[in-house]
């Protein structure tokens, strides 16, 4: 089922197709800064595809902040990350997009996130990190 909907990974001709279609193969069109969300645990996302884009991104100077959970799967299951994951989100899209935004506080409190890259790009982020 998964060949049908996705791709065969196991041809040669359906892994050039995957390979066309990944964001990866199309870093160059990526126009505007992005925040990646990681889980280091996660099944279906692994960390080493989130690690490929975001150098990719950095060698081509595209902005991009990568906020990593090492005791996370898919998705956020703690709370304590969830929340401090909203909290990255908010200043985030407040700095890139406009608006208002919460300053962090006591939204890390608890949580195992760790900013491998793009930490001065959210306002207050690095500073709450410190913390």
């Amino acid at each position: 089922m998964m060949k049908d909907r996705v791709g065969d990974w196991t041809t040669e001709e359906g892994q050039k197709s995957l390979l066309a279609k990944s964001p990866l193969a199309r870093v160059d069109q990526i126009q505007r800064p992005l925040l990646i969300g990681q889980g280091a645990n996660d099944p279906r996302v692994k960390q080493v595809e989130s690690d490929q884009i975001v150098e990719a991104m950095k060698q081509k100077n595209i902005p991009v902040t990568y906020v990593l959970y090492p005791d996370e799967g898919h998705g956020f299951a703690r709370p304590e990350n969830r929340l401090s994951f909203y909290a990255v989100a908010e200043a985030f899209l407040s700095e890139h997009l406009g608006g208002q935004f919460e300053p962090v506080g006591e939204d890390f409190q608890g949580s195992k996130i760790q900013v491998p890259e793009g930490a001065d790009q959210v306002p207050g982020l690095q500073a709450a990190l410190e913390q």
